[in-house]
């Protein structure tokens, strides 16, 4: 007989994202190009921020290699969180067509349902372009590998990753409201990884007090960034360290949104 038996949240999860691997490695070529494409197009990024620092030297006292750590950990992170919570940034189309109204009729967690959505394999191509950027700029800044910093940057990129999956999980909880102006959240979303991809000190301070207090994405680059390049600081070694935890609690924040939005969701009436 089959095995009725509920199957735990964990375990579902690990099925989903069996079935979108296998789904996209039907075609393995297909996956390796956009992978490749991803990886050029990113690439091509951080060549503009090569010309700008070759043509100037550095910014604002801050060297190309230097730009090149907050860069990667912040395009490693997004990367991360772009692959994993994908069906939260595409939920605003299935809310305005109503397919998100299927999801509710199922005997499973939503939010299951919606994080498993799909796992994209592409990403692997800014994933492995902020492994390369990270890779070049330690090497040339002759970062001394202690296992306090690789353990700081694995942390960095937890943390990174949480706060970038927050921001994608409020801009689908707004869409129970409206669909028509979820692009302005794009500006804290992809907005924001430009805005962490540079030490934050070099914005004015208004846009750094918004980037600390309000979306922490100084708590989640530019802080820990600082102890990995050994960069002086007036900062306390302890927020350095503990800074990270504000995309954890951020990420806390939005689901916590995410399920106030889910609850008084009333259907599209499609």
């Amino acid at each position: 007989m089959a095995d009725w038996r509920p199957l735990s949240g964990w375990r579902l999860y690990w099925r989903y994202v069996g079935q979108s691997l296998r789904a996209q490695l039907q075609y393995r070529g297909s996956v390796v190009l956009l992978a490749v494409g991803h990886f050029l197009i990113t690439g091509g990024e951080f060549l503009a921020v090569w010309a700008l620092l070759d043509r100037f030297g550095s910014l604002r006292g801050w060297s190309l290699a230097e730009v090149g750590v907050f860069y990667g950990l912040v395009s490693i992170a997004f990367a991360t969180a772009e692959a994993v919570v994908r069906g939260f940034d595409v939920l605003p189309g299935l809310v305005k067509s109503g397919s998100f109204d299927r999801l509710l009729l199922r005997p499973r967690s939503v939010t299951l349902q919606v994080i498993g959505h799909e796992l994209q394999l592409l990403r692997l191509g800014r994933w492995s372009q902020g492994v390369v950027v990270l890779a070049w700029s330690v090497a040339a800044l002759q970062v001394d590998w202690t296992v306090g910093r690789v353990l700081l940057a694995l942390w960095t990129v937890i943390g990174g990753a949480c706060l970038f999956s927050g921001l994608f999980i409020a801009q689908a909880a707004l869409s129970f409201w409206t669909t028509e102006t979820l692009e302005l959240i794009n500006i804290l979303t992809y907005g924001g990884v430009e805005t962490a991809q540079f030490p934050l000190s070099v914005y004015r301070p208004w846009f750094r007090a918004f980037f600390t207090f309000v979306v922490p994405l100084a708590c989640v680059s530019y802080f820990p960034g600082l102890a990995i390049v050994g960069r002086p600081h007036d900062a306390p070694t302890a927020l350095l360290a503990t800074a990270p935890a504000a995309g954890l609690l951020f990420l806390g924040a939005s689901l916590l949104f995410w399920r106030h939005g889910l609850r008084h969701y009333t259907s599209t009436g499609s």
